[in-house]
């Protein structure tokens, strides 16, 4: 969760080792997005910026949901507008 938005994990399903591929690819994808941004290249800006969508999507933070029972995908919804809301507050909110 983000400034009261929520933001889908990574697929737990993932190995350690294939999970933590993954996030040094992103990492470097987003410094290529730094770098792209600070150099004023747009198409390497372009290309960077779609080898983070690439990442996220294998991570499971993007794309396709990961889990298997269902449930909506509330990712990038204010959390007071989903089911969540009332978890949320509780934990401002403990005595609620």
């Amino acid at each position: 969760m983000v400034k009261e938005q929520l933001w889908r994990c990574s697929n737990p399903s993932l190995s350690e080792d294939v999970r933590q591929r993954l996030v040094d690819e992103l990492m470097a994808a987003r410094r290529a997005v730094k770098n792209a941004k600070a150099g004023a290249d747009d198409a390497a800006l372009k290309t960077a910026r779609a080898g983070v969508n690439k990442a996220k999507v294998a991570l499971g933070e993007r794309g396709d949901v990961w889990w298997t029972d269902g449930a909506e995908d509330f990712n990038r919804r204010q959390v007071k507008n989903t089911p969540y809301a009332q978890w949320y507050e509780s934990l401002n909110n403990p005595q609620a």
